[in-house]
């Protein structure tokens, strides 16, 4: 199985640390151009920060709004508004 996010539902509790370990690496070399530009066409952006809790992730809307979801059931799930 591929881990990607569109999989997360189906990983093993320990697959689904091994991944969101590797994104939080990835998104710390990121210099934020991809982000900006999928934000820019209107698209929300998904990342963590060393203080997200396990299994959970910041979902950023163009508008600013952010908002902490988590995809443990296979679908996406608002856990609470983290900033309007």
């Amino acid at each position: 199985m591929e881990m990607t996010l569109e999989n997360l539902e189906k990983m093993t509790p320990d697959q689904e640390r091994l991944f969101l370990m590797r994104l939080d690496a990835q998104l710390e070399q990121d210099a934020g151009a991809a982000a900006r530009a999928h934000l820019a066409a209107g698209e929300p952006i998904y990342y963590r920060k060393r203080d997200t809790p396990p299994g959970c992730v910041i979902k950023e809307h163009p508008d600013g709004r952010k908002e902490l979801v988590d995809f443990s059931t296979g679908e996406e799930r608002l856990i609470r508004l983290l900033a309007a």
